[in-house]
């Protein structure tokens, strides 16, 4: 067994494969800013030998304190955003590619569980992709995507929005 596997399952660790085999055929990079995966997708992208060529850095942003700490700068917050949101989580991946200049910004923001202090029920997720040909026109835009596992399970929702934030990403990356 993989030493990865110890940590991640199977699924995780192909996907995030696929993404670092992308980015580095690319030269390109990721920064990632994530909220209720806790880190497990950049966990998941630093298992991978050679991530030091594609992945630029990471941050969970928990909080709004976080929030404001360390994305606040580079891209105006839009006027009343609250976390846990598909505005959020867009702001969050395109605050972090700018951050700190990389090709592509990947961006979590949800609920693991229990429901969070906005009333979104736990397994809600927002999932973003910012990045050259990430929406329907070619320019620099942003995917998104919008996770409801129905569980109150919070170590399986933070594993399957870590999942289905990589899968959004390998998604996007394999259509451009």
């Amino acid at each position: 067994m993989r030493q990865a596997e110890v940590m991640f399952a199977p699924e995780i660790i192909d996907v995030a494969q696929r993404i670092g085999s992308r980015l580095r055929e690319r030269g390109e990079t990721v920064a990632v800013a994530e909220g209720s995966t806790g880190g497990l997708i950049s966990a998941a992208l630093l298992a991978i030998p050679g991530a030091s060529a594609y992945y630029i850095g990471g941050t969970v942003i928990y909080t709004a304190t976080a929030s404001r700490a360390w994305m606040v700068g580079e891209v105006d917050v839009p006027a009343g955003m609250r976390g846990a949101t598909e505005a959020f989580a867009g702001w969050l991946a395109e605050s972090v590619r700018a951050k700190v200049a990389t090709t592509w910004g990947l961006a979590e923001a949800g609920a693991a569980g229990p429901p969070n202090p906005y009333g979104d029920p736990a397994g809600h997720s927002w999932l973003a992709v910012a990045g050259p040909g990430a929406g329907p026109d070619d320019g620099p835009s942003t995917a998104t995507c919008n996770v409801l596992t129905g569980l109150d399970d919070r170590v399986a929702n933070m594993a399957a929005f870590a999942v289905a934030a990589l899968t959004l990403f390998a998604e996007v990356l394999e259509a451009d």
